[in-house]
């Protein structure tokens, strides 16, 4: 029986984090198992009483905010399982959830990340993700499948391919890590799951969903829906993205698209919407790409500035 790991990020949230726990207890029969919980510089640490009323499990404390793909990292530093499930500490599990995920990457060879189907905690009958279409880059813009759908069975019984997986739940061979690396921990916020899916595609590995496995989102717990930190990483990263992976043409034509039409298209809809405090976040994002390679560590911009 193959080992997972399973891996959750805990940024102040740890009521959030503890029910993601008790469903995994709950509803787990998996028995080759072992859980990590990174705490990524909560301002009140929970690690101690976690240590406490959680002895089975591992608790990884950082002292630096190192952002969802930083905090990931951490905790795959530290897994020693031959397949890794991350999931967003704002998710609970459902009967059956790891061993679907895993049938799927045993008996595929080629196949090195698999995502759930994903339905909103708050309505269990909504859909979030079945899957994703895969990217245009000249616009960086991508559709999630079966987004804010109610189920109905429209995507019963679907196994294969996806263009991506989805960031919120995860399963990923360790074979596929150590060949293609960790997540990009510049992106800090937003796109570093695609980016990363991106990587393992090019080191020669499949993405699929299974929507016979299934897990629910509490969605925008840790963020919100509207935010600062929000609208700038959003903006600053689908540009990175696109230096990132985008083949040269479609890169410049996205600049262009970018600049010429998405900048003024927001600004005008921010002041619509008074939320005068997002142009700036804008312009910031678009500037961290001019002085910043594709590969920096560094933010550039202090994160406690922006939310």
């Amino acid at each position: 029986m193959k080992k997972v790991s399973i891996v959750t990020v805990n940024f102040n949230q740890p009521v959030v984090t503890e029910e993601l726990l008790l469903s995994i207890e709950q509803t787990n029969t998996y028995t080759n198992l072992e859980i990590i919980v990174v705490d990524n510089a909560s301002s009140v640490n929970p690690v101690p009483g976690w240590l406490i009323k959680y002895p089975g499990i591992k608790f990884i404390r950082s002292e630096l905010n190192l952002g969802f793909a930083g905090g990931n990292n951490m905790g795959i530093k530290e897994a020693t399982g031959d397949y890794l499930f991350l999931v967003n500490n704002d998710t609970e599990f459902t009967v059956g959830l790891i061993e679907k995920l895993v049938t799927v990457l045993n008996t595929n060879e080629n196949v090195g990340m698999i995502s759930p189907m994903i339905k909103y905690y708050s309505d269990k009958q909504l859909i979030q993700y079945a899957g994703y279409t895969p990217m245009n880059y000249y616009t960086c813009r991508n559709s999630c499948i079966g987004l804010k759908q109610h189920d109905n069975g429209q995507f019963n019984n679907i196994t294969g391919p996806t263009a991506y997986c989805h960031g919120a739940a995860i399963m990923i061979k360790k074979e596929a890590i150590d060949k293609a690396g960790l997540m990009a921990e510049n992106f800090f916020l937003y796109y570093e799951e695609v980016d990363w899916c991106e990587m393992i595609l090019r080191a020669g590995y499949k993405a699929w969903v299974n929507t016979d496995a299934l897990i629910y989102h509490k969605e925008s717990v840790s963020v919100g829906k509207k935010s600062k930190l929000k609208e700038y990483f959003m903006n600053r990263n689908r540009i990175l993205f696109t230096r990132r992976n985008a083949p040269p043409f479609k890169k410049l034509f996205f600049y262009l698209y970018f600049l010429l039409m998405v900048v003024p298209r927001n600004v005008l809809l921010y002041i619509k919407n008074k939320n005068y405090n997002f142009i700036p976040m804008l312009f910031k994002a678009v500037w961290w790409n001019f002085t910043h390679s594709k590969n920096s560590t560094n933010l550039g911009y202090p994160i406690n500035t922006i939310a």
